[in-house]
């Protein structure tokens, strides 16, 4: 995690994740909201009460943003490079893609 204004970087190591997945109004983005168990040796900073992700795709899965969220909401943290390439290798897991896929059908 990067703080904006801040020089320190902190390595987060996500363990699991818990998957929400919404189409959004409009019909054309998919929003994934990703809750995080952290590696022991990877504690989130002490300043966030209650971290998770936002990654919207588009239909067809494709990751348009990777956002980190305290309380559901921005915050001044960016996720690292490493964080991120750890979000889209789970994001474009199959069985991820599937449910983006089941979501994208119309019913």
């Amino acid at each position: 995690m990067i703080k904006y204004g801040l020089d320190r970087v902190t390595e987060l190591k996500f363990k699991t994740y818990d998957v929400s997945m919404e189409k959004r109004d409009g019909g054309q983005w998919i929003d994934i909201t990703l809750r995080f168990e952290l590696d022991e040796g990877t504690p989130a900073p002490d300043d966030l009460i209650d971290l998770s992700g936002l990654v919207i795709t588009t239909l067809s899965g494709a990751i348009a943003q990777i956002v980190p969220q305290d309380e559901d909401i921005d915050c001044e943290y960016q996720f690292t490079t490493f964080e991120k390439e750890q979000i889209r290798t789970f994001i474009q897991s199959a069985e991820i893609q599937l449910q983006i896929a089941n979501l994208s059908t119309p019913m």
